[in-house]
């Protein structure tokens, strides 16, 4: 069933390549959304996909980054909308 989901990611989490590694695991797991650098110094993802997949996608994030510090996720599942044609960083 395909879902929607926003990520926070707080840790340390910028400037340490987690965007590109999130979206290449994102292309691999034909999620569509962007992955955003925040003020606050956390990453927004947004994800829209298979949920099966879109779990892959946090469950790498949690584990996955080899330069990253991941202090926490937080989650917010939604109804998929279909907004997004492909995976973009901002």
């Amino acid at each position: 069933m395909k879902k929607t989901v926003h990520l926070r990611i707080t840790g340390h989490v910028q400037g340490v390549g987690l965007r590109y590694s999130v979206y290449q695991k994102a292309l691999s797991l034909n999620i569509k959304g962007y992955a955003e650098n925040l003020y606050d110094g956390s990453v927004e993802v947004v994800a829209e996909g298979e949920e099966e997949n879109i779990k892959e996608l946090i469950k790498f994030i949690k584990t996955g980054l080899r330069w990253a510090r991941v202090d926490n996720v937080e989650e917010r599942w939604s109804d998929y909308k279909g907004e997004y044609n492909d995976f973009r960083i901002y």
